[in-house]
């Protein structure tokens, strides 16, 4: 129990029904103007091309934002969203503690996903640094910056496990592995809350989407998820489990249903597994109208049964739906909800303002200091250093003088092409809402500051560029809106225009490079065939252009490792590392597991990212120590450059009573090594973290034999089994 409690009980006993309703009710700024449908609809008339996108930024130019004030007054809001000023959430704070009746404060939340002014790499780029402390750090300004806006809670981390690249959300999360979703949103949380939640420079972390919407069938967002529950319990839920030990304060619920149950009205997975086995007491808080979307999944009839349902179930906010506001005070004064179920709600809610401190300190933040909190120096520098750390080197070959082909050397012209290169604001990918136009560093505004010579081409004049260039940058692959939420993709190729430009550029003769930006997998055959070095760059923030210039000058060495799968086509998806095998597993022979069409073997694997450097594994060894398993490895730096490795070490259990994955993994560590040092690299892994749930749903750690891989990526790795 928290400190607060009897505060708790003493601020409910005053508070009306009415009012209790209100602390549930979250809403967002309405835009009301010269228009005569709502604004959702008026979105869905430009999207579906009912009227053109000019159309809408002039109807857009009459709106003005309504911040609902007099239902504040009336004590029907507990919350806002979307308000990132420190002006206007002083202004609405000032109402809801002096011109109401009882004086409680409001929370402010805000989707600070990677970044509030000094956007840092999207999430999945960033964890392809396998960084924990890196990713508490980026965490740590993202709050700091938010914070000073007036912000009080992040919708975020994502820690959905995602392993179909078609899904477009795949951008917000960590990849398509447990461990690492984990990994990473705890260290999220650690950034974003800091030591200490009443402090003015934290954040609530609100994790989502609970539970396993990266397993939406088809890739399709916002769609089905069915599944056994050992997978569930064994692939899925242990990221979100990793943030609540960490600290976490609240619970987004996914829009998706678990086997037929929407999270939003789901009383197993929000009261007995979150509460009662987890031992979470913060709050839930809905996705954007959820609540009322239970009456399209079919499982409410209208929104007053939603309502009950998602109240009884444990759902705390309704964010912008309306249905709590509308129904949940007539259903408790019917007697169809029992108070008690209100006030449990109510009480979370409270609990997390107490937490904040701000009943004791409801104004957090001035313009003053807003004005001095964004885009520090230090702060771009921490992006730079990010997306450094987050690029993946996949494909770096040997030019017509036997060099390969990166790092470039000082001094070279560089012939630029792909109309992102010179776009900053491309630079931010998805869900970087409160970026401010111009704040990120283009390839070309990198160039420009470095003195580089470079000119910019198109496909019409590849032939002219090409007399004065030494190296060819074709930049390609992915606008920031074609992933990132309802951005789900049928094929996750490049385009026909950027193929043709390739196939131009390729037979000039000179060395081209392909950088990628991309908030996804994509699947690049062609690209990975021909073009002899490949940067994958992702979506990297503010700091793009000087991080990539970086690396493809040789100022820094690439680290980064992939945390999905890239596939050779759309077809295979999902495609992930952790696939269990069939009786038949793919191979040559015919009659396996595998499409005739292509390859078995993905594109690049789990876990792959080369370097400027080469590293050599050798001396393998497992044993077992009690209930902890050792496993080493030697690692030497070959090349002749200093670098770091992400050693990966992986496990496998070769006959249990289910069917287990061919590569689980277990633990991972970036080591650092010089021009030809080498050093032994150990895991402790425990016997606990090896069981898997059988078919009875018991968590069992039967094994007749383990076999330990560890490497640089999922698949070149040497290997060592120990009898159980």
């Amino acid at each position: 129990m928290s400190k607060y409690e009897d505060k708790i009980k003493k601020l409910l006993a005053k508070m009306t029904v009415e009012e209790k309703v209100g602390q549930l009710q979250q809403c967002g700024p309405s835009l009301v103007g010269a228009f005569e449908v709502s604004f959702e609809e008026l979105l869905d008339m430009m999207f579906d091309g009912r009227i053109s996108k000019e159309e809408f930024d002039r109807l857009m130019g009459t709106a003005k934002q309504d911040f609902h004030e007099d239902d504040l007054r009336a004590g029907r809001v507990g919350s806002y969203n979307g308000i990132g000023s420190a002006a206007q959430v002083n202004k609405l704070q000032k109402i809801a503690v002096e011109e109401t009746r009882l004086g409680i404060p409001l929370i402010f939340g805000y989707d600070v996903i990677h970044g509030f002014k000094t956007i840092t790499p999207i999430p999945l780029a960033e964890s392809c640094a396998w960084e924990p402390s890196l990713w508490e750090r980026t965490g740590r300004i993202a709050a700091k910056e938010a914070s000073a806006a007036g912000i009080h809670m992040t919708f975020a981390p994502m820690v959905d496990v995602s392993k179909d690249a078609r899904w477009g959300r795949v951008s917000e999360g960590a990849g398509e592995d447990v461990l690492l979703n984990g990994l990473y949103g705890a260290a999220k949380v650690r950034g974003f809350q800091g030591d200490n939640l009443s402090k003015e420079d934290s954040i609530v972390a609100c994790i989502k989407h609970f539970a396993a919407y990266g397993a939406v069938e088809a890739g399709r967002d916002y769609n089905c998820v069915d599944m056994s529950m050992q997978r569930l319990y064994e692939e899925y839920l242990p990221s979100y489990k990793m943030c609540i030990d960490a600290g976490a304060r609240a619970v987004m619920p996914a829009f998706n249903d678990i086997n037929g149950i929407p999270c939003s009205v789901n009383k197993w997975l929000l009261m007995d597994l979150l509460r009662k086995q987890w031992g979470f007491n913060g709050m839930t808080v809905s996705d954007a109208n959820a609540i009322a979307e239970c009456v399209n999944h079919g499982i409410a009839l209208d929104g007053r049964e939603a309502a009950k349902k998602a109240l009884e179930a444990g759902l705390d906010i309704d964010m912008t739906s309306n249905t709590y506001i509308k129904y949940v005070e007539e259903l408790v004064k019917n007697e169809e909800i029992d108070e008690e179920i209100l006030d449990r709600a109510v009480a979370d809610v409270l609990r997390i303002k107490f937490e904040l401190g701000l009943f004791d300190n409801p104004y957090q933040t001035n313009e003053a200091h807003e004005s001095t909190a964004m885009l520090k120096p230090e702060y771009r520098a921490l992006a730079r250093e990010a997306a450094v750390k987050s690029m993946v080197l996949l494909k770096n070959e040997k030019d017509s003088n036997g060099k390969k082909i990166l790092p470039l050397e000082k001094g070279v012209n560089l012939g630029i092409f792909g109309e992102v290169a010179g776009n900053g604001d491309e630079m931010t990918g998805a869900w970087a809402i409160g970026a401010d136009s111009g704040s990120c560093v283009s390839i070309l505004d990198a160039c420009k500051e470095r003195d580089i010579f470079y000119q910019t081409g198109t496909k019409d004049n590849v032939d002219e560029i090409v007399k004065s260039s030494d190296v060819l940058l074709a930049v390609i692959g992915e606008k920031k809106d074609e992933s990132g939420e309802a951005s789900s993709r049928a094929k996750i190729t490049i385009s026909h225009e950027q193929i043709s430009l390739l196939k131009k550029l390729l037979k000039t003769g000179k060395p081209v490079v392909a950088i990628l930006f991309n908030g996804r997998p994509l699947a690049i055959p062609f690209v990975a065939e021909n073009v002899p070095a490949i940067l994958e760059a992702w979506h990297l923030g503010v700091e793009a252009g000087n991080a990539i210039l970086d690396i493809l000058f040789g100022d820094e060495i690439p680290t980064g490792k992939l945390t999905m799968t890239f596939p050779n086509a759309t077809g295979q998806c999902p495609m992930y590392y952790a696939h269990i095998n069939t009786g038949r597993p793919g191979g040559k022979s015919k009659f396996t597991s595998k499409y005739i069409d292509a390859p078995v073997e993905p594109l690049y694997p789990f876990g792959y990212g080369l370097s400027y450097t080469e590293y050599e594994y050798s001396d393998i060894a497992v044993k077992k120590n009690g209930d902890l398993y050792e496993a080493s490895i030697n690692v030497k730096n070959i090349g002749e450059r200093d670098g770091e490795e992400i050693v990966q070490c992986y496990v496998r259990n070769m006959a249990a009573g289910r069917v287990r994955p061919v590569k689980e993994l277990k633990a991972f560590e970036k080591v650092a090594l010089q021009a030809g040092e080498k050093k032994e690299v150990t895991f402790n892994i425990k016997a606990e973290d090896l069981g898997y749930y059988n078919w009875n749903m018991e968590y069992v750690k039967e094994a007749k034999e383990y076999v330990f891989y560890i490497g640089g990526n999922s698949k070149d790795c040497l290997e060592v089994s120990i009898k159980d």
